[in-house]
């Protein structure tokens, strides 16, 4: 009969080619199962004379025990294994650098505006703001705009409850600071004494019903208004020329006034600027409608237009950040598309 060192042995060998628990399983079974090898010498032991089965009994236990040993090792070194090997595949890099959150950045009509504001900033115009909702005597009446005209009427503005539109420039929030600038200096004014200038840009959106590549029913718009007691075209015109030539950073610019009507300036004039370079070259664009403010209009800023005397202009953000920026469509710059919006951070 096979000594039982041989049978611990043989076991010990099958334990170790086991390389998954379920191979030790099959394994197991083969000496410690039901009908394993150690379990059918229990069973002969009810046949052996009672001196050897005492004997023989102990050296199966003995036995048994160190099969069991040699499967706990086996069923370790397997747990262990596969331990590790999950360790690798779930190992994290230390050295490699870290996943960092996505940065943002200024849209591109923002860019704009910051550049536009200090711009006039550094020429001394205040930055004026206001609602977007107005009333019809800021958007309207104040600047001399009939009630017959076309910009009053349904298909040309957005109209809310209460006789209020989305204001459709941003003119009236030159009105305002007017008024209030001059509330603040009447003192002066009833004393015969020079008021401080008016000189202020008005930047902001604006609504009107139209929808296309160059235009939309939200835009944005800033205007510049410069009020004294002797402000000329000639003024307008050094003031313009020096804000697009610093917008473009480019001095090879050239400005040229049309004569124009807007029922809030008189006499009115477009702007058209060139560039002396680049791809749009020798083409004349209108940037910006202009004017020396109407004296009905100087009246409603509570000011004797025989006195006071001043220009305004107008001019589309979302137009000259397409020049600037070399865009040809002005939808992108409100279709929220990141890959568009990024080139800008």
């Amino acid at each position: 009969m096979e000594a039982f060192s041989q049978l611990v042995e043989r076991a010990g060998l099958a334990f170790a080619q086991a390389t998954t628990p379920a191979e030790l399983e099959d394994a197991k079974a083969v000496f410690l199962g039901k009908s394993g090898e150690l379990t059918a010498q229990m069973k002969l032991l009810g046949s052996l004379p009672v001196d050897e089965k005492k004997a023989r009994g102990a050296e199966i236990n003995a036995a048994k025990q160190q099969v069991e040993t040699l499967l706990a090792d086996r069923r370790q070194a397997l747990a262990e294994a596969e331990l590790a090997l999950q360790l690798r595949a779930e190992s994290l890099d230390v050295t490699l650098p870290g996943r960092r959150r996505g940065s943002g950045g200024l849209h591109p009509i923002t860019r704009a505006m910051e550049r536009i504001e200090a711009i006039f900033g550094s020429m001394g115009f205040d930055v004026a703001d206001g609602p977007e909702i107005e009333t019809d005597w800021f958007n309207f009446t104040a600047l001399n705009t009939p009630a017959d005209h076309p910009a009053r009427s349904m298909h040309d503005t957005f109209y809310v409850e209460g006789g209020h539109v989305l204001r459709t420039h941003t003119s009236p929030m030159q009105i305002r600071y007017a008024v209030r600038h001059v509330k603040q200096h009447r003192h002066l004014l009833d004393a015969g004494l020079p008021m401080p200038e008016i000189r202020v840009i008005a930047p902001g959106r604006t609504y009107r019903v139209d929808s296309d590549a160059t235009h939309s029913p939200m835009f944005h718009q800033f205007e510049g208004l410069w009020v004294g007691e002797a402000i000329s075209f000639k003024d307008l015109k050094s003031v313009y020329l020096g804000f697009v030539r610093a917008f473009f950073e480019s001095d090879d610019l050239r400005i040229r006034f049309r004569p124009s009507y807007f029922p809030f300036t008189e006499p009115s004039a477009e702007i058209d600027m060139m560039f002396g370079s680049g791809p749009m070259q020798g083409r004349w664009l209108e940037v910006s409608g202009s004017g020396q403010v109407h004296p009905q209009v100087i009246r409603n800023m509570g000011l004797d237009p025989e006195r006071h005397i001043g220009f305004a202009f107008g001019s589309g953000i979302d137009r000259l950040a397409m020049l600037r920026y070399g865009v040809s469509d002005l939808r992108h710059f409100f279709d929220g598309d990141l890959r568009f919006l990024s080139q800008f951070k």
